[in-house]
């Protein structure tokens, strides 16, 4: 295990290790530090689990600088030692595979937990999403210099060996659409099973239409037009005049282009797009998921079994998402301080990825998985990219947005090429 203790005599402040103290209310007391140790039980949400693999467990003490890691290749329980008095975030992540070969990003976290002489033993609930071939491969948000958003675009890519279909598929921007500590109370405990969406879009097609191989991707923008042109905005560093899909809200002011329409699905608890003919997701940073809804499920969200609002306010109504459901999520928040005002649970996305400031011109784009120096490729010759499902440790963030980066495929049936 390694142990970053920057401040450890600071953690006397925080930690209560005397007999008979009742709380960190007494630790200021304290005369020593007696070290833990801790027994953290592992609670997997996965059928028929078989084993882990680069499975770790992290506590970080943020208030004293204390950091401990340590790898874990049990799949029931794990036993820390040596850990120093405090509050700690507890947090677990890696892959997991089931008896039939599937194979699952798993994260669990517990949030300021007080670690002090008689706390001997936690249990950490740990939450399995299988691993996506499809992935937000750049999202570009910020908008521009000139003060200029519709320039905004989301990038799929197909980060597998195998074709895929985006017929059918859906794209949301999840509630709260800017990230906030004041986190919103649903009026039924769905258990922490749910995302919450704002607004959800739909790809078109029959089945077939709109296929992905392996190392193509595909730009969503909410105008599709070369945004650089004196009637839009000079200063924007988008051409989005080639994008696959467009989210065309009917503005004459903003027509719609030959890019393909996204079809509107949800906002506001109804299907129709609402009165003001935007679909602007906020420059602050958003949360995102591209999802599937299983075979055979009938899912509909303006209807009242697949709705929920926020506890006092129920005109404020949002479509329920299974995380099963959701094949990637990101979270864009408005810096690196709002690590404490995630929207979606850690199984769906255990970090957060940000801009940093708004009208800057740039965007966050997924990193290139390297192993020993070396970028890894399909055997067509497709990047893969990092997909550990945290977006702190998956994004490259402050740069300047490029659709297709690395020169990512370009579908056949994108026709404005």
């Amino acid at each position: 295990m390694k142990k970053y203790i920057a401040a450890l005599l600071v953690a006397t402040l925080s930690a209560c290790v005397v007999a008979g103290c009742q709380g960190f209310g007494e630790a200021s007391s304290a005369e020593s530090i007696a070290p833990l140790d801790l027994k953290v039980g592992l609670s997997f949400d996965i059928d028929n689990l078989e084993s882990v693999n680069d499975l770790k467990i992290k506590l970080e003490n943020y208030s004293n600088g204390i950091h401990y890691e340590q790898s874990v290749t049990a799949t029931k329980s794990v036993t820390l030692t040596n850990i120093v008095p405090g509050i700690y975030t507890i947090a677990v992540s890696g892959t997991a595979y089931d008896k039939n070969g599937a194979e699952y990003y798993v994260n669990g976290n517990i949030v300021n937990k007080a670690l002090y002489k008689g706390v001997d033993a936690v249990t950490v609930h740990i939450s399995g999403l299988k691993v996506s071939p499809l992935v937000f491969k750049e999202i570009y948000y910020a908008g521009s210099k000139g003060r200029y958003f519709r320039d905004q675009f989301y990038e799929i890519y197909n980060n597998s060996g195998e074709v895929h279909y985006l017929d059918g598929l859906y794209f949301a921007q999840l509630f709260p659409t800017t990230a906030t500590r004041n986190l919103p109370v649903w009026h039924i405990d769905d258990g922490g099973k749910m995302c919450y969406a704002e607004r959800i879009w739909k790809f078109p097609g029959k089945g077939r239409d709109y296929p992905l191989k392996p190392g193509e991707s595909a730009v969503l923008s909410q105008f599709a037009v070369n945004h650089q042109q004196e009637i839009y905005d000079l200063l924007s560093p988008v051409d989005g005049s080639h994008s696959e899909f467009e989210f065309n809200m009917d503005n004459p002011r903003y027509p719609d282009q030959p890019a393909i329409n996204m079809v509107h699905v949800f906002y506001n608890g109804k299907s129709d797009k609402g009165t003001v003919p935007q679909f602007l997701t906020p420059v602050f940073g958003g949360a995102f998921v591209l999802f599937e809804v299983p075979a055979g499920v009938v899912w509909d969200p303006v209807s009242a079994e697949w709705q929920n609002y926020v506890e006092g306010k129920p005109h404020s109504v949002k479509a329920k998402i299974p995380n099963e459901w959701v094949l990637d999520a990101v979270e864009c928040v408005n810096g690196e301080s709002y690590a404490d005002a995630k929207r979606v649970s850690a199984v769906l996305d255990a970090g957060i990825t940000w801009v940093g400031s708004t009208y800057c011109g740039l965007g966050v784009a997924r990193k290139v998985m390297v192993e020993n120096n070396d970028t890894l490729r399909r055997d067509n010759g497709a990047l893969i990219f990092q997909d550990t499902n945290n977006s702190t440790d998956d994004f490259e963030r402050g740069v300047i947005p490029v659709m297709h980066r690395y020169h990512s495929g370009v579908p056949s049936w994108n026709a404005t090429y």
